[in-house]
């Protein structure tokens, strides 16, 4: 999506998210106390999917607690150096968001130690025999940490984050909420209809719903002089390949792979990916985590098996087994 949109589709407030409403209501209560002493808010680590609102958390904090907010990518922290200018501008009580922060290398996780526990970092100034350290006092500030891969952090930098909150699916009802309050931003007429429509095509991710909504958008605007319906809808999400259960046209390209091909298996992952072309990468971390969690296919020892549910949904007859 592209920035200015998405940032203008984000909520502000905590009061305007939609969702996650036990996460919500433990941040308030943490925001709530922390204010209360004076105190900077306790660090936090987000981990999910991506598109369930990590980043959104990371920038309604800071507005509820009246702070700034910096934010930093894990893969562009190379060296602790690169991390020096975050921490040496941060103002009192203020947040450091770093996203992806799995991806940060060994040296500069051991550098947010120290950080993070007493609000001080260690300067070595020179080289060689002649080197120095100056010992930095940080303003006391707050490390918001968002990741996808949550095993992948070594354990004393999860036990270093006082909150740890794992942001789950939205419903059917939130993902409607979310399409028409976005809707009204984007100045489009949406009905209840048509929010269910790219709700229900959605996988359950706010982000997809917004970009179905920004599609069906230019869509309309092209085909059908700015109206948007139920139907105009469901023809606008046909045309991009999204589907009824949101699989879109590799999703199920992999089904009819497996079905046609090994007669729905079981399969090994390389056979299907030199099958269709494509990358086990990209299989493996693309299109199988939908597949597993709508329970169209299953993974076992001697490969990946479709269900009888996918077979219904591709409307492809399931081999005789004991043909």
């Amino acid at each position: 999506m592209p920035k200015e949109q998405d940032n203008s589709l984000r909520p502000r407030r905590m009061d305007e998210m939609v969702g996650q409403q036990d996460v919500i209501e433990r941040l308030k209560i943490a925001i709530d106390a922390a204010q209360g002493r004076g105190e900077p808010l306790g660090h936090i680590l987000f981990d999910g999917p991506p598109g369930l609102g990590k980043t959104t958390f990371a920038t309604v904090i800071p507005a509820e607690m009246g702070t700034s907010v910096e934010m930093a990518n894990g893969a562009g922290l190379r060296a602790p150096k690169d991390l020096l200018p975050y921490l040496t501008n941060l103002s009192e009580g203020a947040v450091l968001f770093i996203d992806e922060i799995h991806r940060i290398p060994k040296s500069v996780e051991e550098y947010l130690y120290t950080a993070m526990e007493d609000f001080r970092i260690d300067i070595i100034l020179g080289e060689g025999v002649s080197a120095r350290t100056l010992n930095y006092e940080l303003r006391p500030f707050t490390l918001i940490g968002a990741t996808t891969r949550a095993g992948m952090l070594s354990a004393p930098l999860r036990d270093r984050f006082q909150i740890r909150e794992h942001l789950g699916w939205y419903n059917q009802a939130e993902l409607c909420e979310i399409v028409q309050r976005n809707s009204k931003k984007l100045k489009i007429a949406i009905d209840d209809g048509s929010a269910g429509v790219i709700a229900g095509r959605s996988r359950s991710t706010p982000r997809l719903a917004n970009n179905r909504l920004l599609w069906v958008r230019d869509y309309a605007q092209s085909k059908a002089n700015g109206k948007v319906d139920a139907t105009v809808t469901a023809a606008a999400l046909d045309m991009i390949g999204i589907d009824t259960l949101g699989l879109d046209k590799q999703d199920r390209g992999y089904l009819d792979t497996l079905m046609r091909v090994f007669l729905g298996g079981p399969a090994g992952l390389e056979a299907i990916a030199h099958t269709m072309n494509v990358s086990s990468d990209t299989l493996e971390d693309e299109v199988e985590p939908f597949l597993l969690r709508t329970e169209m296919i299953v993974r076992t020892r001697r490969g990946r098996m479709a269900t009888h549910k996918a077979f219904e949904h591709m409307k492809v007859k399931k081999p005789d087994a004991s043909a």
